[in-house]
């Protein structure tokens, strides 16, 4: 028992000096991402209206292209575990050539207002949804969400009717803005090395801001975990609240060191659930083997991301490959041992081809997987990275997520933190899986900020 309080103790007092840290803010500096120099007149600042268009010629050279593959046979009881089955992966493509309507499907993408305009010398590319109905005495609270790879702004496409049409009327309304990363779906490319997440971030701040919102909430998971984050550290009182689905430890320090090392033993020094406990040990199985299972793409494209990437731009059938195993296996690793990689339990073909088409016939896939380089070619040692934020900060824990994160290790970054939700249910793309639940999680966090900002 002395024992035991001792080591509380000792622990208590590293924690506590640990987070004895001034609030930093993140500085980021105007960029210029367009071809050659900056023009002399200054950024146009046009808001033009967007819509997604396809014609007969892109789709005959789809189908072209299609029907040109060489499939390769799996091997025997091999399942998701060597990547996509290729077995099954003919049943997808069979459906795409003969059954998909991706004019159908276009239609349903132009139903939100889409946008561009023109941020740092490339057009960004987002929709934004006002509501139709906002009860009287009170406003739509805006809200950004952002989306990561090999995700779009199409994954929040279930979400957004819950969020600006809530259906309780005692839930917040919200007012959307949904951008595509600069290098993913229509969101132009930037032409020159070096745009980061903070370089990301910096240019959603411009576009609130040209939108006319002084101050927002901020949303997001994968890529979007740290856009958003690093709008909450760019400008704290710009982001009134930030609510994320994932949250893997950027800069583990002595805290979570030693929760890792003690947590088996002492759970309840750390906070630590039985549900914490069970994702968390053994850690050589579920934070280090289970890492390297799923993390191969990401050694590839935070190195040579253009090789790989030429050829996934020019095959279809390649590309959907890579992209959707990636949604069968971060939505529950346990599709890995299923023939079909469970694809369709929790989402529907036609929309996981609809992702597919967006990167498709934007032609995106390989400035989309520069962002990897661009961020992990600087090092582990960004300032980003060992900065806290003290924005008020609701994390969803959803059980499939590819990295565990417990309450702890959350606070650590995130000293503002008012909500901690452990889901009922849903993997990495948790608002295309569960937009309901992600919906109910956005709604309790805002007004739970709302009601102690009017105290």
């Amino acid at each position: 028992m002395f024992t035991e309080l001792l080591v509380c103790l000792v622990i208590g007092g590293l924690i506590f000096l640990v987070q004895r840290s001034r609030k930093q803010v993140l500085i980021a500096e105007d960029g210029w991402w367009g071809p050659g120099a900056p023009p002399d007149e200054g950024e146009d600042v046009t808001i033009l209206p967007f819509q997604v268009s396809t014609s007969d010629k892109e789709l005959e050279d789809l189908y072209m292209r299609i029907d040109q593959t060489r499939p390769v046979p799996s091997l025997e009881d091999s399942q998701f575990s060597y990547g996509f089955n290729s077995q099954y992966l003919q049943k997808v493509v069979s459906y795409w050539r003969h059954d998909f309507d991706w004019r159908g499907q276009v239609d349903k993408l132009n139903q939100y207002p889409h946008f561009k305009t023109n941020i740092e010398g490339i057009n960004i590319h987002y929709l934004h949804m006002k509501p139709k109905n906002v009860p009287a005495g009170s406003i739509a609270i805006p809200l950004i969400m952002i989306h990561g790879w090999p995700g779009s702004f199409y994954e929040f496409y279930g979400l957004i009717p819950l969020l600006t049409e809530p259906t309780d009327p005692h839930d917040l309304v919200f007012e959307v803005v949904c951008p595509s990363i600069p290098g993913y779906g229509f969101s132009e490319a930037p032409q020159k090395k070096g745009f980061d997440s903070v370089c990301a971030a910096h240019i959603f701040h411009k576009l609130m801001q040209r939108l006319g919102f002084e101050q927002f909430y901020a949303h997001g998971g994968d890529w979007g975990w740290l856009v958003t984050t690093n709008m909450a550290q760019l400008k704290p009182k710009t982001v009134r609240g930030l609510h994320v689905n994932f949250a893997p430890p950027s800069k583990p320090g002595l805290p979570i060191a030693l929760s890792i090392m003690l947590g088996r033993r002492f759970p309840k020094l750390f906070g630590f659930t039985e549900v914490d406990v069970q994702r968390l040990y053994p850690c050589m199985d579920k934070l280090v083997v289970e890492s390297i299972k799923e993390s191969g793409y990401m050694h590839i494209q935070a190195t040579k991301p253009d090789t790989v990437g030429r050829g996934l731009n020019d095959s279809p059938v390649g590309l959907a490959a890579y992209v959707l195993e990636k949604f069968s296996t971060w939505t529950s690793r346990d599709f890995r041992n299923l023939e079909d990689g469970g694809l369709t339990r929790k989402f529907s073909l036609d929309d996981l081809l609809t992702n597919v088409m967006i990167y498709w016939t934007s032609g995106c896939i390989v400035s989309s997987m520069r962002f990897y380089k661009e961020n992990f070619g600087k090092g582990l040692d960004a300032p980003h990275s060992k900065m806290p934020v003290f924005v008020p900060t609701g994390f969803a824990c959803f059980p499939n997520e590819l990295m565990h994160t417990p309450k702890l290790w959350v606070k650590q970054k995130y000293r503002e933190l008012v909500t901690f939700t452990a889901m009922a249910r849903g993997g990495h793309f948790a608002a295309m899986e569960e937009p309901q639940l992600m919906a109910e999680d956005i709604q309790k966090f805002v007004k739970l900020v709302e009601k102690k900002k009017q105290q």
